[in-house]
């Protein structure tokens, strides 16, 4: 919804004055706000679907350089994010010395890269039966390389970072020893991790099930933070909001990782039953206010330096525009770190100290409660960007615009 520059600055005094008598300054948090950036993958710029198919809109992009462009323009036009994370082999590029010069151009980094050991691509070996934790060793070893290339690539690129996702893991009782299939990942993951660079992260992800159902070799952060210990400091835990059994604490194990440094960085997105993979706050936008809530006070704590955590989009919009998908992702997350910034945590603190629930839980409330939106809205602004990004597209009739140069039918690879 279009906002007259008057409503705008009449919200924004309004709450000029609510922020004040927290004690909070806006210019400060306008600064914070705009300095937060989040990554966009690559594979959330084509079509989206379900699990069974996917349905094209029309105008996505045909390969890497058209999907830098996209992301270009939601760089332009939210100020949100200014990176984008590889897919490989999705997203092998041509001339990896011209994409990174049109990347520079246009002002897009590369966050972590992302191997792909969860689906057959005309590699020798099929990791049907798994990758890294495979009972045959040369699949094991396929899979180590392939890690490998992608580290290397990424060095060529910019990139700090190499994000793993096993699928590994079983459908059946009996079908694999769990003992060994967590040995031989362990195993691989260290051949791998030693050929991290210095300057390198591993972010290592877990999910409870999908595509396997009776166990997946990485199931919960506990798992993750297990074998980042093995590998060292430079592993750490990658959390996706979407990777979690229904009604899990996400917050806490936010705040536990913090707690021990292992917090590497997140996925978001939004769920109702799985790993739905919606867009973020859709469903549950007090969870990630919460989640923001333990992020900053954990941070501010000394638990763990903010600079140190990396954060992405991981969603597959489903029904929507994926460029409409994203600049409402975008939004939210910024709105939910507003919220978590304007914390009384002061208060917050005495209360929790003095055994006084009711009132802690008012402090959240308030914050939460609280409409941020001119807060976010003037944050992008002063950046350049558009008043209203999701009327920005509609006005300008920007996904016909591509239909007409791209085509009606066109793919980009990944869900």
């Amino acid at each position: 919804m279009l906002i007259s520059k008057d409503i705008h600055q009449k919200s924004l005094s309004v709450l000029h004055e609510q922020l004040a008598a927290k004690g909070k300054s806006m210019d400060t948090l306008i600064s914070q706000i705009s300095k937060f950036q989040i990554a966009v993958p690559s594979w959330a710029l084509g079509a989206g679907g379900t699990r069974f198919g996917r349905f094209s809109i029309g105008g996505e992009p045909r390969n890497l350089e058209e999907k830098l462009d996209d992301i270009a323009l939601l760089s332009r036009i939210t100020r949100k994010t200014d990176a984008v994370s590889l897919h490989i082999p999705w997203d092998i590029p041509r001339d990896v010395d011209a994409l990174k010069q049109k990347a520079g151009d246009l002002g897009i980094g590369f966050d972590a890269m992302n191997s792909n050991t969860f689906q057959d691509y005309g590699q020798p070996r099929t990791y049907k039966l798994g990758s890294l934790s495979n009972s045959i060793k040369e699949t094991r070893e396929q899979a180590i390389q392939h890690n490998l290339q992608v580290i290397q690539l990424g060095e060529k690129l910019g990139s700090k970072g190499l994000t793993v996702w096993l699928a590994d893991g079983t459908n059946f009782p009996g079908q694999s020893s769990f003992r060994n299939s967590l040995k031989w990942t362990i195993e691989s993951l260290k051949e791998v991790y030693k050929n991290l660079p210095a300057d390198w992260k591993l972010l290592l992800e877990y999910k409870p099930y999908e595509p396997n159902f009776y166990h997946t070799v990485i199931p919960d952060w506990g798992t993750s933070a297990l074998i980042c210990n093995e590998l060292g400091e430079q592993a750490k835990v990658l959390v996706d909001l979407g990777h979690h059994l229904p009604n899990t604490n996400i917050e806490q194990i936010v705040a536990t990782l913090m707690f021990k440094n292992e917090l590497a960085g997140f996925h978001f997105n939004d769920s109702k039953y799985g790993d739905d993979d919606l867009t973020s706050g859709s469903i549950k936008p007090y969870q990630l206010f919460l989640i923001f809530c333990e992020l900053i006070s954990g941070a501010e704590e000394g638990s763990q330096n903010w600079d140190t955590i990396s954060w992405m989009i991981d969603a597959s919009h489903n029904t929507k525009d994926p460029l409409e998908d994203l600049v409402q992702a975008l939004e939210s997350i910024s709105i939910a770190y507003t919220k978590a910034l304007i914390v009384d945590r002061k208060k917050l603190t005495e209360h929790q100290l003095n055994g006084d629930t009711s009132s802690a839980q008012e402090i959240l409330h308030d914050a939460f409660m609280t409409d941020v939106r001119p807060l976010v809205r003037e944050a992008r602004i002063r950046q350049g960007g558009e008043e209203n990004p999701l009327d920005f597209l509609r006005k300008n009739n920007i996904r016909k615009g591509l239909i007409k140069e791209r085509g009606k039918g066109s793919k980009a690879s990944g869900l």
